[in-house]
């Protein structure tokens, strides 16, 4: 029961999170698929406003070190977590329930059919808004990374805290 309480939390915190970061689309272009990417690239009004590369980077970077301490302080003195197994193995099953509700809730029911994502001068590209592959690939990108996380979130578990 708790696993499930604690799902729903993430997902809600998480859908604030992605919520308050898409009501500007273009800071979000790097989650878009490539070909849309390419052609907001090449539209004059988006030239000046197009995040950097080091800045997505930057960004991930900062997001994955925040989810770390997050998930790390939660597990331990939330849940009494002290091993590197409990730590991993938790972690992984809620970034697990986290990822597929992004996937499947947010990707694919929400951004792939809401017209606010679609930048001017891309309205002809609808097959690239509804390509779900897409979003699917990055789930289990999402998913690969999740073990490399986790694993730091239960070496700090067993370790640190």
């Amino acid at each position: 029961m708790v696993v499930v309480i604690e799902g729903i939390v993430f997902c809600v915190v998480f859908t604030i999170m992605v919520y308050s970061i898409s009501r500007e689309p273009i800071k979000t272009l790097y989650n878009y698929p490539p070909m849309i990417q390419m052609r907001v690239k090449s539209l004059e009004q988006y030239k000046d406003k197009i995040p950097t590369e080091k800045n997505k980077i930057l960004a991930k970077s900062i997001a994955s070190v925040l989810i770390i301490i997050v998930i790390s302080l939660i597990l331990r003195y939330v849940n009494g977590y002290t091993t590197f197994q409990q730590g991993f193995w938790y972690g992984l099953l809620l970034w697990t329930i986290v990822n597929l509700y992004d996937v499947i809730v947010l990707d694919i029911i929400w951004f792939c059919h809401d017209k606010q994502f679609v930048f001017e001068g891309t309205e002809d590209m609808v097959n690239e808004y509804h390509n779900y592959w897409y979003h699917i690939k990055g789930g289990l990108i999402g998913e690969a990374l999740a073990v490399l996380i986790c694993a730091i979130v239960g070496l700090i578990i067993q370790f640190i805290l």
